[in-house]
This record gives C-alpha cells, sequence and structure tokens, in this order.
C-alpha cells in the first residue's frame, strides 16, 4: 500500500529560488553542446569523518546551478537531441521512504524536484544504470563535468571522478568533451537572480560585522568574535560562514590564511577580519580591519586609508573589456605609491625592482581580485576580459610584520554596461571614522 508522506515546504533554510533561474541555466548550457550528446552532473559526497560521523553536506555546485537540486546521490542529465521528450532532462534521486524520512529527514520528491528544478523527468537513482544505457544507444558524445579552476588542488576521489572513470570502462566508444569551459563561462556572469542571492549573502554578512562592532574590545578573544558573526549569520537563514573564517589580532593578521582563531585580542592591537556568510550556496566575502580598543593609532590609521584608496580606484578598474592580468599590473602601480608615501618603500626599492616580483610584493603580495559567486573562488577565464554581470571581489592589503599589523579592505562588486561597478557591500561601514564612531557608541 502506498505511503503518504508528510513533507514540508521548504527543506532549506534559505528561501526556495524560482526554477525559472534552473530552466534559463539549463538553456544556455545545452545551446553550446555538440549535436547528439549527453551532459552528466553528479552530486558531491558525503565525506566520513571517523566511525560513523561525516561532514555537512555540501552540493556540488555545478548540479546545483543547473538544476537547483541541493541533495546528496543527485545525477543531473541533459541530452537535448534526444528523440523523445522525457529523455532531454532528467533527474535522478534516491528514492526516499518511512525510515529516511524518521531518520535523516524529507528527501525531495518527484513533485517537489519538479518544483525546484522544472525538470518534468525525475527518476529513481536505481534506474539510472538502465536508463543510461538506453541514451547512450542514442547518443554519440558525452560530456564529463573535471574540475579545471585554476585553483583546484584534489586528493581525494570525487564522486564525478569515480563515474568518469566508470562510464570510461563501460562505454569506451563515445567521444568525450569537457563540460567545464562552458561553465566557466556561463557561471562568470550572472543572472539578475544570482545577484540578487549574492545581495543577500552580502546583506548577511552586514549583519554580522554591524554586531562586532559593539561586540569587540580589548581581551575579547578571537573564537568569540567567531561565535558572534556564526549566529547572527545562522538566524539569518545562512547555513554559516562562506570559507573558513579568519580573525586575526595583531600580527595573526600577517598570516595570510591564518583560521586558528584561538589568541586573545590585546588593546592597541587592530583585527583583520575575513569572514562572510553564504545564502543558498551563493558566497559572499567581505575583509575589513577594525581596531581592538576603537581608536586607530595615527599610523594605523594612516596605513587603512591607503589601503582604502588603493581599493576604491581598483575599483573603478573593473570595466568590460578589462583583462584580468592587466588590471593587476596597474593596482600594482597604486600600491606602490601608496607605499612610497607610507615610508615603506624608497625610490631605489622601486628603481632595483625585480619586474617579476616588484617591490610592492613585500607588503602586498596577493592578487587583488577574483570571481565569486556560488564558489567563494568561483569560476571564470582570467584571460578573457571582463563581462558586464561579473561579480568580483576587490580586496587590496597592506601586511607590515615589523610594526605588528596587518590590514586588508574588501568589498564585492558587479561589473556593469557602463560606469563604475556596483558594490554590493556599500552599505557596511568602511571609512576608518565610521568604525571608529560605531565602535564608540
Amino acid at each position: 500500500m502506498a505511503k503518504n508522506y508528510q513533507f514540508k515546504l521548504f527543506p532549506m533554510k534559505y528561501h526556495q529560488i524560482d526554477r525559472q533561474l534552473f530552466i534559463k541555466n539549463r538553456e544556455k548550457f545545452t545551446a553550446q553542446m555538440k549535436p547528439n550528446s549527453v551532459a552528466i552532473f553528479n552530486s558531491n559526497d558525503i565525506y566520513p569523518v571517523s566511525a560513523d560521523s561525516t561532514l555537512p553536506f555540501a552540493q556540488h555546485r555545478d548540479i546545483f546551478y543547473l538544476s537547483g537540486v541541493d541533495q546528496e546521490e543527485s545525477i543531473l542529465l541533459l541530452f537535448p537531441d534526444a528523440p523523445y521528450e522525457n529523455l532531454k532532462e532528467i533527474l535522478f534521486l534516491k528514492e526516499t521512504n518511512e525510515h529516511i524520512a524518521i531518520w535523516e529527514g524529507e528527501k525531495l520528491t518527484k513533485e517537489r524536484a519538479f518544483e525546484t528544478s522544472g525538470i518534468k523527468t525525475v527518476i529513481w537513482l536505481q534506474d539510472f544504470h538502465k536508463t543510461l544505457k538506453e541514451i547512450m544507444a542514442y547518443s554519440e558524445t558525452i560530456y564529463i563535468n573535471t574540475n579545471e579552476h585554476y585553483r583546484a588542488s584534489i586528493e581525494t576521489e570525487t564522486r564525478e571522478a569515480r563515474f568518469v572513470k566508470w562510464w570510461k570502462e563501460n562505454y569506451p566508444a563515445h567521444k568525450v568533451e569537457k563540460s567545464n569551459p562552458i561553465l566557466q563561462r556561463l557561471r562568470s556572469v550572472k543572472e539578475s537572480e544570482e545577484i540578487d542571492l549574492i545581495q543577500n549573502a552580502c546583506n548577511i554578512t552586514e549583519k554580522g560585522f554591524r554586531r562586532l562592532l559593539s561586540f569587540v574590545k580589548p581581551n575579547v578573544t578571537e573564537y568569540e568574535i567567531e561565535a558572534e558573526l556564526i549566529h547572527e549569520f545562522v538566524r539569518n537563514r545562512s547555513k554559516g560562514f562562506a570559507y573558513t573564517p579568519i580573525i586575526a589580532s595583531g600580527n595573526n593578521a600577517n598570516v595570510l590564511h591564518y583560521i586558528e582563531n584561538n589568541q586573545q585580542c590585546k588593546a592597541g592591537d587592530l583585527i583583520l577580519l575575513d569572514v562572510a556568510a553564504e545564502y543558498a550556496n551563493y558566497s559572499s566575502d567581505l575583509s575589513r580591519t577594525i581596531p581592538v580598543s576603537g581608536r586607530y593609532s595615527e599610523r594605523q590609521k594612516a596605513v587603512y586609508n591607503a589601503v582604502l584608496r588603493v581599493k576604491n580606484e581598483a575599483t573603478k578598474m573593473l570595466t568590460p573589456g578589462t583583462l584580468w592580468k592587466q588590471y593587476h599590473l596597474e593596482v600594482g602601480k597604486l600600491m606602490t605609491s601608496e607605499l612610497l608615501g607610507l615610508g615603506l618603500l624608497d625610490k631605489a626599492d622601486v628603481q632595483n625592482e625585480n619586474q617579476d616580483w616588484p617591490a610592492y610584493k613585500k607588503y602586498f603580495m596577493h592578487g587583488t581580485s577574483h570571481h565569486m559567486g556560488l564558489d567563494t573562488h568561483d569560476y571564470g577565464l582570467l584571460h578573457e576580459p571582463m563581462q558586464a554581470n561579473m561579480v568580483f571581489t576587490v580586496e587590496p592589503g597592506i601586511y607590515i610584520p615589523a610594526e605588528g599589523f596587518g590590514i586588508r579592505i574588501e568589498d564585492n562588486v558587479v561589473v556593469q554596461k557602463s560606469g563604475e561597478p556596483f558594490n554590493l557591500m556599500r552599505n557596511i561601514p568602511v571609512e576608518a571614522d565610521e568604525i571608529e564612531d560605531l565602535m564608540n557608541s
């Protein structure tokens, strides 16, 4: 006898996203597929810790981008030239049952999967191989989804990688194409719905940052600051941090990826915060540097304002047609000028600099901007010109171990067709005087 499972309307913390976004994303992808080809996308694994413990599930961003499905053991198949309508788009999902509903909570029904994705054909995962065998008889080419992001460093075998190995063994006669080059271009240019989701993540981040300004004081610990942030993020429908938070007081700020967050914040020191919320799998990415005691010293404020000027001028350069590499060369010139003004460099340092590692790199050793969106370091081909509706960070910094502090300031901006980029973090305090006023109000 059929069971009548009771399912909540919205299984995720975030509000349901209009399925039209995912329909548009699939249309853009399939329009670039070769004739008579199939593309397959797998969800991520749930990764074990030890015993029966696992890490929290995080969906593979590509299957989410194309379907909105935020559930493990899911597969998306796209076959736009299929001879039958019901084979053009298929979602394969783990069949839910009463046992799963009791022990794990709700999973997508076929009806809910359609509401989420706009995909009419939903087949239980147990029938994947049987269905694929039929589809492969009709098709000539398969698109495999390899990770080719320029920052990727993968040591574990992913569900996607296991599928690729299995497919090559079972269907060796088919031609192979890569989905990643298509997705690198598509995902880097955001739909308006995506920009709204990133804006929501930025708004949640703003709430967390403002909470800190009245909380931070001498002798507070970095992990207490982290706790305040996660509280504010989660209560606003975020799953939490978009990336591992950096809460670096004093000289900890000179470790670029400091994540221990276990030290006491001392009077007179600065705290470099690189912390931000996610929302609906979309990232925000904020950096601010605030004074533990509520006031910057004269020297700290001078360096802070130098970084802020570089950020403001760099932001103006993010326009359609700009090349990422040339952009960073121009930002380097801005930073060199500021470091000369601060007395950190002299003219001889600049005249004698190594062009492969310019003098300013002693104090500003990382890049200024990266794509962001579903991933904090999102898809985007850096050798291709910037386009309208790409979203970038702008994050210059100056790091001075000899003086015991480092400063980074970062906003997220949308490239516009004309004019300056639109700052998604325009409402987050950034001027030194404003930060001081809020910390002392």
